[in-house]
């Protein structure tokens, strides 16, 4: 294949072609008269081999390396108590991350994550079960609600909330800090602000007697179990919650139509377009169908932070230099992706591929190669890819989002 950016071939090398774009070529494809240099006797574990295909025998059109943009919670330690559980992937984790940090956690039915408040904001996504959720705004008002399964919540920082798994299963949901940093093991927690406090100067706050904090626990309690919250409109009328005093926190994500739909799957929005209080985490839930894709695109306003919720898939990501590399991700995985890095997501498996994108962005913003090369003068495009008119002209004339199914 004859190409006008590489006229003639380096010595010893033909000259390069598709599966062989760089010199020197990378790739078993190019070890065919070296049969001996893909062998791997040294230790291994087949079990993380068995994970990763496309890092074991990259894609030909793989060059070079970059920074590792997988990870996964299931490769991150539990911290369990008596109520439920999280794990984690901060950046001291997950070195690429520094946008975002993950937690990933589960409340038994009546397990409380106590009262506590970030200094960063907090974004989350149920993924299964049922939780009851408490805030106190910036304008004093309160709300109180209960959410399932691909509902969404976002407390800007400096919001006070609690979380309590309901029945009959509790809840597990992700949580996204906007700071790569943020640990959930580094909160600001009610308890710990008590114990911390002289107990005369609680009891001026309060106007009560010193006595009555004799016996607060002197230990944060962090997730503990609790009984199960009862009627809901109950809770929010103790609460002093007034209907249309406070800006929603609670996002109905799965319920909302779709900004793209057709045979390969369909991705839907949540940004502050839509979500008004979400101004520091803009995201998008993507449901890919067996043989569809991800279509080629980038993100220019942030780093795309990625959760996979089921099935399984592949993305490579391309970078200056050039780097282009290829990984694996399965259930429980966590990709991220820089602004402006050109990457896909394939479905790879027999089953619907789903993940979420969360960005440390305003709104979600997205650039789609094949809609850029529709608006590019065609002979300007046919003279760079050595492709004809013709042919450019089968290409799709816009954004896809998804591949469909062909």
């Amino acid at each position: 294949m004859h190409s006008p950016n590489n006229t003639t071939a380096s010595i010893g090398h033909e000259t390069p072609t598709v599966g062989n774009p760089d010199l020197p070529p990378e790739g078993s494809i190019n070890t065919v008269d070296h049969p001996r240099s893909t062998e791997m006797r040294g230790p291994r574990n087949s079990a993380i081999d068995s994970q990763f295909p496309d890092q074991m025998d990259p894609p030909a059109t793989d060059v070079s390396t970059q920074p590792f943009f997988w990870s996964s919670f299931n490769i991150s330690s539990r911290r369990i108590q008596a109520g439920g559980w999280a794990r984690e992937l901060t950046q001291q984790d997950f070195a690429i991350s520094d946008e975002i940090a993950g937690v990933n956690m589960y409340l038994e039915p009546g397990g409380i994550r106590e009262l506590h408040w970030h200094q960063t904001a907090e974004w989350a996504v149920m993924t299964r079960g049922k939780v009851r959720v408490t805030t106190l705004g910036r304008s004093g008002k309160p709300s109180v609600e209960d959410v399932e399964e691909g509902d969404l919540w976002f407390f800007p920082a400096g919001t006070p909330h609690s979380l309590q798994g309901l029945g009959p299963d509790g809840g597990e949901f992700v949580l996204a800090f906007d700071d790569g940093e943020q640990s959930e093991s580094n909160t600001l927690l009610l308890t710990d602000w008590f114990a911390h406090t002289p107990p005369e100067v609680l009891a001026k706050n309060f106007g009560v007697a010193q006595e009555v904090f004799d016996d607060i626990p002197l230990h944060n309690l962090w997730i503990f179990p609790g009984d199960e919250p009862g009627d809901l409109a109950a809770d929010q009328d103790a609460a002093g919650v007034e209907w249309g005093a406070s800006e929603p926190v609670i996002f109905r994500l799965s319920r909302t139509e779709p900004v793209v739909e057709n045979s390969g799957g369909s991705i839907q929005i949540a940004d502050s377009t839509n979500f008004p209080v979400s101004n520091t985490v803009a995201a998008a839930l993507v449901s890919i169908e067996p043989g569809s894709m991800r279509e080629l695109h980038w993100h220019p306003n942030a780093d795309e932070w990625q959760y996979y919720l089921r099935g399984q898939g592949r993305m490579t990501v391309f970078n200056t230099g050039p780097h282009a590399n290829t990984t694996d991700f399965r259930a429980g995985d966590v990709g991220v992706v820089r602004r402006n890095y050109g990457h896909y997501v394939e479905n790879t498996g027999d089953e619907v591929l789903q993940f979420l994108e969360v960005f440390r962005a305003e709104k979600y913003e997205e650039v789609s190669l094949a809609q850029w090369l529709s608006h590019v003068p065609p002979k300007l495009l046919a003279q760079h890819l050595n492709i004809d008119e013709a042919t450019l002209a089968t290409f799709p004339r816009g954004a896809q989002g998804i591949t469909p199914l062909r």
